[in-house]
């Protein structure tokens, strides 16, 4: 934690949420334990947040706009299309991971209407940025000529609204890691020119 957020009641409030409602879901985790944790009164706490659906909502959005920052940072850079691609996806991947089953949980049991909102701010401003890279890669040499884009748009669009989202990933056993690795090679290895699947080949992927 930094000197600002230490500093600064609400952040330090939001820091401490965020990581416990990430790891153990928001329905067991208490008001009351959270301005413990902090040293600070209940009072403090409604002073920023008229509720814990109030507290909820703003990290959830808070995320949300995090990733849709980094989204356009990521697909912005100066460097080949493929590993941009490549490091848009793990990325999204390695968020969508981040949140425990709890969360997604309780996140559809006990925040339906918030998590219908984010749901609809992910497909419109994240999924389909990463539709827009894949309509532009043709102009950079990277998909084969006989392979129509709009197919491969529809393809991943589809993995992640139907794979990549944290209510499928909470029901079954693969890791976003090994969504993110699969999605990747099966959907584009076939599709990339030589050149850029050799360009793909030689690009090392770190997960940090």
């Amino acid at each position: 934690m930094d000197v600002a957020t230490e500093n600064n009641p609400k952040e330090r409030i939001l820091d401490l949420a965020k990581d416990r409602f990430f790891k153990m879901g928001f329905n067991k985790v208490t008001l009351d334990e959270l301005s413990s944790e902090l040293g600070i009164s209940k009072k403090t706490m409604y002073k920023f947040f008229v509720s814990k659906d109030d507290l909820v909502k703003t990290i959830v959005w808070l995320m949300l706009k995090r990733i849709e920052k980094e989204v356009h940072r990521i697909s912005g850079e100066n460097k080949p299309f493929v590993h941009r691609l490549a490091e848009l996806i793990l990325y999204i991947g390695k968020t969508v991971g981040s949140l425990s089953k709890s969360f997604q949980q309780d996140m559809k049991r006990f925040a339906p209407m918030i998590w219908e909102e984010a749901e609809k701010y992910r497909r419109e401003h994240i999924v389909n940025k990463v539709a827009e890279m894949i309509r532009l890669a043709k102009k950079e040499n990277v998909f084969r000529s006989d392979i129509n884009d709009e197919v491969i748009v529809m393809m991943l669009t589809s993995c992640f609204q139907n794979i990549l989202t944290p209510e499928v990933l909470a029901e079954h056993s693969f890791s976003p890691k090994e969504a993110m690795y699969t999605i990747f090679h099966v959907i584009f290895e076939g599709a990339l020119t030589e050149e850029a699947r050799k360009e793909f080949m030689n690009y090392e992927i770190t997960i940090l």
